[in-house]
């Protein structure tokens, strides 16, 4: 079982900010930004690879539930929202998850 899906059962606590029933979201314990959000499915998807037919609903609902969570945090002036896939896209954890970064003028490059 990976970390985040820990988190979801409940076996390692979290930070968190936003839930429903197929979303949860939670502070990052290593920010990037002043309000650095992780959002996650329930469901384990591996990666935005592994997207298809049967899971197009639930990554929906990811994008659905963004804006609540932006509002909730207080990001009324933009926000970047990123997800990073596989080695090559530093993918820390196998399981599909969208950063939330916000609270400050952001730099153009992340170079």
């Amino acid at each position: 079982m990976c970390i985040f899906c820990k988190i979801i059962s409940g076996e390692i606590p979290s930070s968190k900010v936003y839930e429903d029933e197929s979303v949860l979201a939670f502070r990052d314990i290593e920010p990037q930004a002043p309000v650095h959000i992780i959002v996650i499915p329930k469901e384990h998807i591996e990666s935005c690879d592994m997207i298809d037919e049967s899971s197009s609903a639930m990554v929906a609902s990811i994008f659905e539930a963004i804006p609540k969570i932006a509002k909730i945090c207080g990001l009324t002036n933009g926000y970047r929202v990123l997800t990073n896939v596989g080695e090559d896209g530093c993918q820390s954890v196998k399981h599909m998850h969208f950063h939330i970064l916000g609270g400050k003028k952001l730099p153009d490059r992340l170079s």
